[in-house]
């Protein structure tokens, strides 16, 4: 009898296991019905939680753990990848995540500035190709966060500040000059799978924003908020 093949390529579930795991369950249990199966394991990702660990183990380099601000701007652990090019592979989930706020989602309070510090710590490391993957984010600052970590100054009328979806709207003005400093021949790549514009019926906020804990009026707030950031 010819033996059986099997491919198994899932995406993780999330927050509750990841596709290596995932991949790992199922061929223990092909095996229990057909020892003899060849298997191959693919885990996927879709640059959410995982795609880091994807990438790594698809074409080979190593993962570094830095700490950094969290969404609700406590400290956490995040890793990145670091490929055999010099390419760095950052996940948004990883430092702004859903699953980094748990049950107590808050869209128009978390930031993405420890996304900004995993770029700054990769550009140090020597790279100079980012990977950037931005699903799963438990947050809707426009990445204002993100860029505050990486030198841009925000202005509202009392000074610097870094905007929260909240606080969008009180930006007064937007100095690049840090940023362009350090981003100086850095090419930054952004996976992503969804085709939204940034406001409106169909934007980041009104189709995001309700599985980020975002509120009817927070929702209204934050399209605003975007919208003058822009």
């Amino acid at each position: 009898m010819r033996s059986q093949s099997f491919l198994i390529a899932p995406d993780s579930f999330k927050g509750t296991i990841s596709s290596f795991d995932i991949c790992e369950v199922i061929e223990e249990r092909i095996h229990r019905i057909l020892p003899d199966a060849k298997v191959k394991k693919i885990p996927i990702a879709d640059g959410g939680e995982g795609s880091v660990d994807c990438l790594v183990a698809a074409v080979g380099g190593k993962k570094k753990t830095v700490e950094v601000c969290g969404p609700r701007q406590g400290k956490v652990s995040a890793a990145y990848g670091i490929l055999d090019d010099h390419t760095a592979v950052i996940e948004m989930a990883a430092a702004a995540g859903l699953p980094l706020v748990k049950s107590n989602p808050s869209a128009a309070d978390t930031t993405t500035y420890g996304v900004g510090e995993l770029i700054a710590d990769a550009i140090h490391e020597g790279c100079r190709k980012i990977l950037l993957c931005i699903g799963g984010s438990a947050t809707n600052d426009g990445g204002c966060g993100m860029a505050s970590a990486l030198g841009v100054r925000f202005y509202d009328d009392k000074g610097t500040f870094v905007p929260t979806g909240r606080t969008l709207l009180n930006i007064r003005d937007i100095d690049l000059s840090g940023a362009k400093l350090l981003l100086n021949n850095v090419e930054v790549t952004v996976l992503c799978d969804v085709t939204n514009p940034l406001c409106g019926e169909t934007g980041a906020s009104v189709i995001f924003g309700p599985q980020k804990g975002a509120t009817p009026d927070e929702i209204k707030l934050l399209d605003r908020g975007l919208e003058h950031l822009a």
